[in-house]
């Protein structure tokens, strides 16, 4: 063996050793919540700490349910991230393929105005979304939640940088081929752009499943709120409930989060390459 490749499998096993130092770092919380969902009050008040639960608590996961309606906090996640994420994918493609390749008055205009939202936080047009909702009727309802986060400047941007990236060549041929507009973007380049919708969903996924803000101002029944609100009205009865009902009811929460980010690893780490979240 020469030196060269000495010198190359030795800083290979110093790259591993970091990386897997690394991953246990970032593993650590995680591991630490699984922990503390299964023990219980004694074991999680214990100084030094227990590195172990002598008995798996099941009872946390069970109390869960007596304190929240956790089933319909659950499908309102559900609900508002399939809405959000349905509608971001058509009305952002849609936007994105519009400002990408067609010309139409005011067009740089209207891009700018759009891309002026990524510059404004969001808690400055909170009263005006809620002074719209209220104006429909929608307080304390689903539909009230899914609404504001159906469209983003973001998400535009995302889906208007990858169609440039599409050759034109495509949409000409199809023209020639007798497809009219709506015909070119439905049939030719939305197949095309599927990493980027790929990308605009995961993005959109994570971010509605966390939403808090939002939510928190709409939703006043226990039985109207996402996972996300639930869990912060629960935290906030730190006098009554054990950290371990807490860590359980997080724990709960973000399973289904998890569970497809392991079914969709791939896909889910092309997404993020492609959309530059690195």
């Amino acid at each position: 063996m020469t030196s060269r490749n000495s010198q190359r499998l030795g800083s290979n096993r110093v790259a591993h050793v970091v990386l897997i130092l690394g991953s246990l770092v970032m593993m650590f919380p995680f591991l630490w919540q699984l922990k503390m969902a299964f023990s219980s009050q004694a074991e999680i008040q214990s100084v030094p700490p227990d590195v172990l639960p002598a008995k798996l608590q099941w009872s946390n996961f069970s109390e869960v349910f007596q304190r929240l309606p956790f089933l319909d906090q659950f499908w309102v996640s559900v609900a508002v991230t399939a809405g959000r994420t349905i509608g971001q994918l058509v009305l952002c493609s849609m936007a994105g393929y519009a400002f990408a390749r067609m010309s139409f008055r005011f067009k740089g205009l209207m891009l700018a105005l759009i891309l002026s939202i990524l510059m404004v936080p969001s808690q400055v047009y909170l009263i005006p979304q809620y002074q719209i909702i209220q104006s429909l009727g929608w307080l304390d309802s689903v539909q009230g939640i899914i609404a504001p986060g159906i469209f983003s400047a973001f998400g535009t941007f995302l889906m208007m940088q990858f169609f440039r990236t599409i050759p034109a060549e495509l949409e000409e041929a199809a023209r020639l081929d007798g497809c009219n507009p709506w015909q070119t973007f439905w049939k030719v380049v939305l197949p095309v752009a599927r990493p980027g919708l790929i990308s605009l969903a995961i993005i959109t996924v994570l971010a509605s499943w966390a939403d808090l803000l939002w939510p928190l101002v709409i939703a006043t029944s226990p039985e109207k709120m996402p996972l996300s609100v639930g869990l912060a009205t629960l935290a906030g009865y730190q006098g009554t409930i054990s950290p371990g009902v807490l860590m359980a009811a997080a724990l709960m929460a973000m399973a289904p989060v998890l569970i497809l980010f392991v079914v969709l690893q791939r896909r889910v780490v092309e997404g993020i390459a492609f959309s530059g979240l690195k």
